[in-house]
């Protein structure tokens, strides 16, 4: 049942501006926790925060501000005329002037867009392959670019892309912002605390837990009482079989679990004592932030902007990737050297409340949505 909307009294910097974040799913991932983070921190912000679900809900619904105005259409098909008529009716009943499109949402914004000329409509471009983009298919994108006022990229290469090949009005990088969500915790971790290693990403082929798990297996030859955690989607795919293939064959059962989507992200990076992305390719992937945020030692592979958050010794350990070998060093730098991971930790907390923070995104957001409505 979709939440009633609450209006809001509070004048705000953006009176008369009411935007509507749109997004595939409420699965937990980078791209569905943005788009829940944007909706409730402009809450009191705009005159009007709301959020549309089209495919599916999903474990984050729950995390979703009680004074956003929510809407769920069930979208089934690439066309779906039902949807679309609940989706426009609800934007003209709600006085929507912005839709705020993430990821692939950009193609039924468009419609809406087509149906409804005065709204503006944002694109948010979380494409996480952007090391491969020459690999991207463009041409619907290319075409519905033409709708867009704006689009932001999450990191610069896809921010140089977006110029480079779509018809947007402008472009803009911005920035991931991370916060501690507030929802009880329901996961308790297994192993030995002050001893765990989290992975908090989804299980899929770009995020390479292979490459984590043979490091891992290597770290276990002299650090027998460590484990690893893998906090993410499953889609029972043929990846997935890859991965718990290789903790069966390996014996790895005892050191290694599994607990797919959790909502309580916040409360499991608290039990945890390093936190590791093994990625091929990334944006400006959230988990970096929430390690960040939760005080948590970091090493991550040298792709897309994770330069930009770790970006010296002393706030984590930079790796290449797709190598094992210094992914198991970078590991036992710092189970071997607390202190070192520590200062590391509290140097990388710092940097991400300063640089990385909701308030500095939401005013470059309000900005935009400012200069597109003029």
């Amino acid at each position: 049942m979709n939440k009633p909307l609450v209006e809001h009294n509070k004048i705000s910097a953006l009176t008369g501006t009411r935007v509507l974040q749109l997004i595939d799913s409420l699965e937990a991932g980078g791209a569905e926790r943005v788009a829940i983070n944007f909706a409730n921190a402009l809450v009191g912000e705009v005159e009007g925060s709301f959020l549309c679900a089209t495919r599916a809900e999903g474990l984050l619904k729950s995390s979703i501000n009680s004074d956003v105005g929510y809407l769920y259409i069930n979208k089934t098909k690439t066309i779906d005329f039902k949807a679309i008529r609940r989706l426009h009716r609800f934007v003209k009943d709600h006085h929507i002037t912005i839709i705020h499109a993430h990821s692939t949402s950009y193609f039924l914004a468009t419609i809406i867009k087509v149906l409804k000329p005065k709204l503006k409509l944002v694109w948010h471009d979380h494409y996480g392959k952007s090391e491969f983009l020459e690999q991207r298919p463009k041409g619907v994108l290319k075409i519905c670019s033409y709708f867009f006022n704006h689009v932001f990229s999450v990191n610069s290469k896809l921010e140089t892309w977006a110029k480079q090949y779509l018809k947007a009005k402008s472009v803009s990088y911005l920035p991931n912002f991370a916060i501690k969500n507030k929802i009880a915790s329901t996961t308790n971790l297994k192993g030995e605390p002050g001893k765990r290693i989290v992975c908090l990403a989804n299980l899929r082929p770009q995020k390479d837990h292979l490459n984590l798990l043979q490091a891992f297996k290597d770290v276990l030859k002299t650090h027998p009482d460590w484990t690893l955690h893998l906090v993410g989607q499953d889609f029972k795919d043929a990846y997935s079989k890859s991965v718990f293939k290789f903790i069966n064959t390996n014996q790895l059962e005892y050191n290694v679990f599994v607990y797919g989507s959790c909502p309580d992200t916040s409360a499991i990076l608290s039990q945890c004592t390093i936190g590791v992305l093994s990625s091929k390719s990334e944006g400006l992937p959230l988990a970096l932030l929430e390690y960040g945020l939760a005080g948590l030692p970091v090493i991550t592979t040298d792709v897309g902007d994770c330069n930009l958050v770790v970006s010296n010794r002393q706030e984590g350990l930079l790796i290449p990737s797709n190598n094992s070998l210094a992914l198991e060093k970078a590991l036992l730098e710092f189970i071997t050297n607390p202190e070192k991971a520590k200062l590391a930790s509290s140097t990388l907390h710092h940097k991400v409340e300063l640089q990385f923070s909701e308030a500095s995104a939401i005013k470059t957001i309000k900005a935009i949505y400012q200069s597109i409505l003029v």
